[in-house]
């Protein structure tokens, strides 16, 4: 007997989320209830517990994703599960899980090298730092960059401190005896050996990373490569991946023909010549060159974060290529699967029209206002009016708190952050941090408990001991 699920909304919502059920051609049988409100977000815990008399025989209710309250408390009351839905409605395929499942996201092939470019220049200490750093970001193996003409008299001993402290070291550097050195101190990878060098794999343990000379001659890589499937050895190519204008097409090119020649060596890319030397964010560098790994099946990568807007390469790299394997596995495309790279646009910037807006103002019975943005602007509201602009400044003189810093405070801030939102497309939720994925600062958590109402705003946060803070001035029409 298929489940029955009672869906309940607002009137503003009903007509979409029919529409939006029926699309999905459910498995399942459902009741959709207008619960007397007109903005599904003005629904309650408290509200439908008073307001719902009849459960239709359902085997489930859903409230909207936005319904604050203790679900718990209701489903206890009912007798049957009432569980939140997603926020928007046109999650809702998803959220009934169309895909079966969402993607396991723990699994990931591609084995990032993190380079600590000026290795040379600071001490083992500072090198050990760095590389718990890069660890927690998602690095595999710390790369020990070597400049040309200077000296790194503690290789070494920074080599056996790394190793000491379970991490997986390579070594960077066109000089045999840095390398030479490297590989005796225990260095896992040693970057890179070419026909003149190869020598060095003989002398030591490390697995080379195998390069050409000139670089771009596929017949010098193609030597190298016979002459260490000769000796048996493990060993990775890197074609190498040139910067924009200065051979980036064909460097692409040549990472084709290298795995077209050679179906099952393992490849690296060096990716920081394009999100170094190009001066965009780097999270769209990295998907599209993650993902051209993910087809070519190259499974190591050379990041850096050597300039300010690389910052977060590593990180970045880190959750790239696990969507990829999660995409291409279960033969997809690398869309829907996790939005943490989405730094400043999302989804749906705007989950409210201008006309739900005004019908939400108008069931407004309290002086508290609300912020919410759309397609057209800021709009800042209460029982009083509402008014629209994509200038804070404008709105200013509607709100009546120029004798109240506080508020005046609070409301700035608040205002900031939706005309940032509305600017780029992003989400805004009053009282909330802007979500900038995994670009955030660590540790800063963007949700709230949908169990509690919301917390008072940021600069009227009380000091409480009570995991349910009182409601805030933009909630309290919600337990109304």
């Amino acid at each position: 007997m298929a489940e029955h699920i009672l869906f309940l909304t607002g009137k503003l919502a009903e007509k979409q989320l029919r529409s939006t059920i029926e699309d999905m051609a459910p498995d399942f049988d459902y009741t959709v209830h207008v619960l007397g409100v007109t903005v599904a977000a003005l629904i309650t815990a408290d509200m439908i517990q008073r307001r719902l008399t009849d459960t239709f025989g359902v085997d489930r209710i859903l409230v909207p994703g936005r319904c604050r309250g203790d679900l718990d408390a209701l489903s206890q009351h009912f007798g049957i599960p009432v569980e939140r839905g997603p926020e928007e409605l046109h999650d809702l395929p998803e959220f009934f899980g169309k895909t079966r499942q969402r993607p396991d996201l723990s699994r990931y092939e591609l084995r990032i090298f993190a380079e600590i470019v000026e290795a040379p220049h600071i001490d083992v200490a500072a090198i050990i730092r760095r590389a718990e750093e890069y660890r927690r970001d998602g690095a595999d193996v710390i790369d020990l960059g070597c400049l040309p003409a200077t000296p790194f008299p503690h290789l070494a001993d920074a080599i056996k401190a790394l190793k000491s402290e379970g991490f997986l070291v390579s070594v960077d550097s066109l000089e045999p005896e840095n390398l030479l050195l490297a590989g005796r101190a225990g260095a896992d990878f040693l970057l890179s050996l070419n026909e003149e060098t190869l020598w060095i794999a003989d002398e030591v343990a490390s697995t080379p990373v195998l390069i050409a000379t000139p670089h771009a001659d596929m017949d010098s890589l193609d030597r190298v490569i016979a002459k260490m499937q000769d000796k048996g050895r493990p060993f990775i190519v890197d074609p190498i991946l040139d910067p924009i204008h200065f051979g980036f097409a064909d460097s692409i090119v040549r990472y084709h023909e290298v795995r077209r020649r050679h179906p099952n060596v393992e490849i690296m890319m060096g990716v920081g010549n394009l999100t170094e030397l190009t001066h965009v964010d780097t999270a769209g560098m990295n998907a599209m060159l993650l993902g051209l790994c993910s087809e070519l099946q190259v499974r190591q990568i050379l990041a850096t974060q050597v300039s300010k807007h690389a910052c977060k390469a590593i990180k970045e790299a880190d959750l790239i290529r696990r969507i990829m394997l999660a995409a291409r596995e279960s033969n997809r495309l690398p869309k829907h699967i996790d939005d943490g790279l989405m730094a400043l646009h999302e989804r749906a910037s705007f989950p409210l029209p201008l006309a739900e807006i005004q019908e939400l103002q108008t069931a407004i019975r309290d002086p508290s206002f609300r912020i919410m943005i759309s397609a057209e602007g800021i709009h800042i509201f209460n029982r009083d009016g509402l008014w629209t602009d994509s200038n804070p400044f404008a709105l200013f003189p509607h709100l009546g708190v120029e004798n109240d810093g506080g508020h005046a405070f609070y409301l700035g801030v608040e205002l900031a952050r939706a005309q940032i939102a509305q600017e780029l497309g992003k989400r805004y939720a009053q009282d909330q941090a802007l979500n900038w994925g995994i670009h955030g600062r660590s540790g800063e958590d963007s949700s709230v408990d949908p169990n509690c109402y919301t917390p008072q705003g940021s600069t009227l946060k009380a000091s409480q001991s009570s995991p349910c803070p009182t409601p805030s001035m933009s909630d309290k029409f919600k337990s109304a």
